[in-house]
């Protein structure tokens, strides 16, 4: 994105400003509004030009659950066609979350989790058979909760560029000339972070009868680091000036590094320009936290590896229309890499733009559980029987 263009979005740093009021239709006029011009111009389907050819009637290609009769699912087959954007919907309690957590997601990772030898011995849950998944290397769900186990995770270590941003330091002259290895610019051991805070650039204050309160370390400012590390640049910044970047600017800084730039680039296409680097990843929202773990999987999805399938439950829940069409990109950049995207969702911009959907109801609690309709967007609309069907229409 360009300047201008961050500016009219408004993200982090650039945000915070009233940039509209008024009526719906004032809203629709005013340029410098994000949601006026997506309310105006919505989203167009299928973002990627074209849905990817799927047969409707090889019923043996793809993913087959066989008779699925947990909870309120009565005894459905199901086909989940393999390197797709593949949408499941249904009204609430139609049985969605049971047919792809607990019945597809549970059973997989107990059948990818054993040695071939064991595999027939394996007790399926829900299910009498699942066909079709030995082409499967993984199954990951991407969900909305918090990423990180200690309060100095952040986005710069959980998308693997810390590591050689902390080489690229031990290799200037300054490094060499004092004897500075990588790790002394790790924040998560003793040497070269900041002794007082122990590398978290903040201080706990305990409050009697109220939550604590994190303050900035009085000692290194907020920089986590000693003044010894601090004093080697690499381009004219030290290690805590690269840290409080957001992925923004750091994207631009490091341009010449394709490694670097790549990762940080892929946070900026899923949205998440306004991070800075060092962002407490225990501060971030649910949102925040399941596209950068989307992100990180983008890293790899370029790479030659194993086919895996990807499971999000309702990602675009908190998210502006803008958001929800960077994340839908992302989407299909992971099935163009090979993949298998799996989507449980209300929202009609992500079922619209599903190469294939499946429709559980035709209502919720005992009266769902049924497979009412499979196929591309364009059939499902053509089911009446379908209450997904008649929105898509």
């Amino acid at each position: 994105m360009h300047d201008d263009q961050l500016r009219a979005v408004g993200l982090g740093d650039l945000g915070g400003e009233v940039v509209a009021a008024g009526t719906i239709e004032e809203l629709l006029a005013d340029p410098d509004s994000v949601t006026g011009r997506m309310m105006a111009a919505p989203l167009r389907h299928p973002l990627r030009g074209k849905r990817r050819d799927i047969d409707a009637n090889d019923a043996g290609d793809g993913l087959n659950i066989v008779g699925a009769a947990l909870h309120n699912l009565a005894d459905v087959d199901v086909r989940f066609p393999l390197a797709a954007l593949v949408c499941v919907t249904g009204v609430s309690g139609s049985g969605k979350s049971t047919l792809v957590r607990d019945v597809l997601h549970r059973n997989l990772r107990q059948l990818l989790a054993r040695k071939p030898k064991s595999r027939r011995k394996t007790k399926l849950v829900g299910c009498r058979a699942i066909d079709g998944w030995k082409e499967l290397g993984r199954i990951l769900e991407v969900d909305q909760t918090p990423i990180g186990k200690t309060p100095r995770s952040c986005p710069a270590t959980y998308v693997g560029i810390w590591d050689e941003i902390r080489r690229l330091f031990a290799r200037t002259e300054e490094a060499r000339l004092r004897g500075y290895a990588p790790g002394r610019f790790s924040f998560n051991v003793a040497g070269g972070r900041c002794s007082a805070c122990d590398g978290q650039g903040v201080k706990r204050v305990e409050m009697s009868f109220l939550p604590d309160v994190k303050v900035p370390c009085e000692v290194c400012n907020g920089m986590r680091f000693n003044p010894e590390t601090l004093g080697v640049l690499y381009k004219d910044k030290s290690i805590g000036d690269l840290l409080a970047m957001n992925v923004r600017d750091a994207s631009d800084y490091f341009r010449t590094h394709a490694k670097i730039h790549h990762s940080l680039q892929l946070l900026s296409d899923v949205g998440l320009d306004y991070l800075t680097l060092d962002r407490s990843a225990k501060t971030l929202s649910g949102g925040e936290a399941q596209r950068l773990k989307l992100s990180r999987h983008l890293t790899s999805s370029g790479k030659k590896a194993a086919h895996r399938l990807f499971i999000f439950d309702e990602p675009t829940t908190g998210l502006h229309f803008d958001d929800i069409g960077k994340l839908l990109a992302a989407l299909q950049r992971l099935v163009d890499g090979g993949n298998t995207v799996l989507v449980i969702e209300h929202n009609m911009d992500v079922v619209k733009t599903a190469d294939w959907v499946i429709d559980l109801g035709p209502e919720g609690g005992d009266d769902g559980g049924h497979l009412v309709a499979s196929g591309a967007p364009r059939e499902i609309a053509r089911n009446s029987d379908s209450h997904t069907g008649r929105f898509l229409k």
